[in-house]
């Protein structure tokens, strides 16, 4: 077939499964194109189910861009549930696309953004819906190019064996790069077929091409060296990093889904990056260097995606939105833009010394006052220098103290369990810090209604990170602290009811450990448990940690590593580990320097206020740290027209 439409075979599946909304297609601002009217084809896809992917910013600005260009044709695919996969196959019917419900397999390059690395599975189940080869070495020129981006691309080596090439970092201007190599290719006929493809897109240092890196292991099961196999590709890949946001304002029209999806809201990435340094924390290291999006180009983009979209609520997105060095003027004068219309605007999870009440009343003028989030992570001041997350208990109680007092009466504080040189002591100290908050706000608002959440994560080592060498918590000692945090809160009369407690077990954690540091031996664990029934791994209603256990066994022991190998066992600072050929722009050298610095509980301040440390990347990408103030302004600033008022409408109808 070639680009034809599945959905005459598709539809009479629909009524069998469970939510079928999510397979038709036809969303706001979709856009399907004449096959035959591109050069390059690419399929995008988010390897979870379409409610969790379709909200995904980074699919949606790749899907805008590359729709964007005259000669080149995108749509989406997402994970399907379990009963669609079982009547796609009772059925014969390949995996589709959402737009056109075009088969996968017809396109030029499937593109797979992997947000966390629990999606693997996922990714075989879309490869063998679609026809393609688990396996890169058993494609064909016929078979699409699969490309992996996302942060959990930052290591691919778990899934090396299934993947052709990963995209390291920013990439909006990397599809751009692709997709040029890949059409004037086709022009020229295929000359020197797939692998002169994919060697076309190493040597541009677009991609990196595990198959074109050779592995080799030393007795002890460590590696001894990853090196490439041709001449003229790069010994370490480095990742793409985007320098002036301004020039990149998408999503400019952002899909509006007919399905529920967990994020109902217009989304606006004001800056990118941080340099706050916790060390506990990938997304702030390989993002690295700070750019921020000026205010005006902020104002234009919720203007235009609003008019686009017909949303209700804007989030101002980044990983720590409230460091935004305009955000005090963005807040008032977007407030002041919406004002008496039914739009509100959100901050994500806010840093505790970045929150003022002048602030959060900006972004609830409209009157929706949601809960606050607060972050602190380590439940103890001690723990928080270990991790650089200086936050004393003085400044979140009166953070709080103060939120409560302006007439807030719910704060959600996040944790993780876990964390490096954590002792039973720093877990249980968060019920204390909830204690002292409840009776704080108490205080300051001088009723009792108060209510505090605290929400507990397991903490999971990720490559390009300070912890990358910390040895994970077993699982059996996060269920432990976790049950004892759990009783001291329950046990705890004078705030037990005013305390929710949210928290995981420690299994899945476990598995993302392994698949987060694993190299290429672990892909035959993924393979394993895809063949078992493993999907959905992000789920807890899915996941399976005997499924992951008995195949880990299987499969790792006869080459002399292990689950606990790759999770709960300290490294060396000079084991060559399995992203180390692959440059996020850190120096290895400083990573380990700001390790030590944990273990000796020494904080680091941030770079962009203090002088450079030496973290490597400004010099390595040949970037720079971009923060304002640009003392811009959103002009015009033309108010959006109000909502009429009861009487208004009243009167209206009346008159009619």
């Amino acid at each position: 077939m070639s680009g034809e439409s599945l959905f005459p075979r598709l539809e009479p599946l629909l009524p069998r499964v469970r939510k079928p909304v999510q397979y038709v297609g036809g969303e706001g601002n979709s856009v399907v194109k004449p096959w035959d009217s591109a050069a390059v084809r690419w399929c995008l896809l988010y390897p979870d189910a379409y409610e969790v992917g379709l909200p995904n910013q980074g699919l949606q600005i790749l899907y805008e861009i590359l729709n964007e260009q005259p000669d080149v044709l995108a749509e989406r695919t997402y994970a399907v549930l379990p009963d669609m996969e079982e009547q796609l196959r009772a059925h014969g019917v390949p995996q589709f696309t959402v737009d056109a419900h075009r088969p996968v397999a017809d396109f030029d390059v499937l593109g797979v953004s992997f947000a966390t690395e629990l999606g693997y599975t996922n990714l075989l189940t879309v490869l063998d819906l679609a026809g393609i080869p688990l396996h890169a070495a058993d494609r064909t020129d016929d078979h699409p190019l699969v490309i992996v981006g996302g942060h959990a691309a930052f290591n691919p080596e778990p899934v090396a064996d299934f993947i052709d090439a990963a995209v390291l970092g920013d990439g909006e201007q990397a599809v751009l790069g692709i997709t040029d190599v890949v059409r004037a290719f086709r022009a020229e006929g295929s000359p020197g077929g797939r692998t002169e493809l994919l060697h076309r897109l190493a040597r541009r240092r677009l991609v990196y091409v595990p198959s074109f890196y050779e592995v080799t292991y030393r007795p002890d099961g460590a590696i001894a060296a990853v090196t490439p196999t041709l001449p003229d590709i790069p010994a370490r890949p480095a990742k793409h990093t985007l320098s002036d946001l301004d020039a990149w304002p998408y999503p400019k029209a952002p899909l509006v889904p007919f399905a529920e999806t967990v994020h109902e809201r217009m989304s606006v990435e004001i800056f990118r990056g941080c340099t706050r340094g916790c060390r506990f924390c990938q997304a702030g290291m390989i993002t690295r260097p700070v750019r921020e999006r000026s205010i005006d180009t902020i104002g234009e983009m919720v203007d235009r995606g609003l008019s686009a979209s017909g949303f209700s609520e804007v989030g101002l997105l980044s990983l720590s939105s409230a460091d935004h060095s305009e955000i005090a003027e963005i807040a008032t004068q977007l407030a002041d833009r919406y004002e008496g219309t039914n739009t509100s605007l959100s901050l994500p999870s806010t840093r505790v010394d970045s929150f003022n009440v002048t602030l959060a009343n900006e972004f609830s003028r409209n009157g929706r006052r949601s809960g606050l989030t607060f972050a602190p992570e380590g439940g103890s001041e001690r723990l928080r220098r270990v991790i650089n997350k200086m936050v004393s208990e003085e400044d979140l109680i009166r953070t709080v103290s103060t939120a409560y007092a302006q007439g807030w009466r719910h704060v959600k504080l996040y944790f993780m369990c876990g964390l490096p040189t954590e002792t039973d002591e720093d877990v249980l100290a968060i019920a204390r810090l909830a204690r002292e908050v409840v009776r704080a706000g108490r205080a300051a608002s001088g009723q009792r209604d108060i209510r505090c959440t605290i929400s507990i994560g397991g903490f999971v080592p990720k490559p390009h990170t300070p912890f990358q060498w910390a040895a994970q918590a077993s699982w059996q000692t996060t269920d432990h602290r976790l049950r004892l945090l759990r009783e001291a809160v329950r046990g705890d009369r004078e705030i037990a009811r005013a305390v929710g407690f949210r928290y995981h077990d420690g299994r899945p954690g476990i598995i993302e450990g392994l698949l987060a540091r694993g190299d290429r031996r672990v892909g035959r664990v993924i393979e394993r448990v895809w063949r078992e029934g493993g999907r959905f791994d992000g789920w807890s209603e899915h996941f399976s940690f005997e499924r992951w256990e008995r195949a880990a066994e299987a499969e790792l022991t006869p080459l002399g590593v292990s689950l606990d190998w790759f999770t709960t066992r300290e490294r060396p600072e000079r084991e060559v580990l399995p992203w180390d050929h692959l440059d996020a722009g850190l120096d290895r050298d400083w990573l380990w320097s700001d390790w030590q610095d944990a273990l000796r509980e020494t904080e680091l301040d941030d770079c962009r206020w203090t002088p450079c440390y030496d973290c490597g990347v400004c010099p390595t990408m040949g970037t720079e740290i971009q923060t304002g103030p640009t003392h811009r302004k959103l002009l015009p600033l033309t108010p959006a027209a109000p909502l009429p008022t009861r009487a208004e409408t009243a009167s209206a109808a009346a008159s009619s």
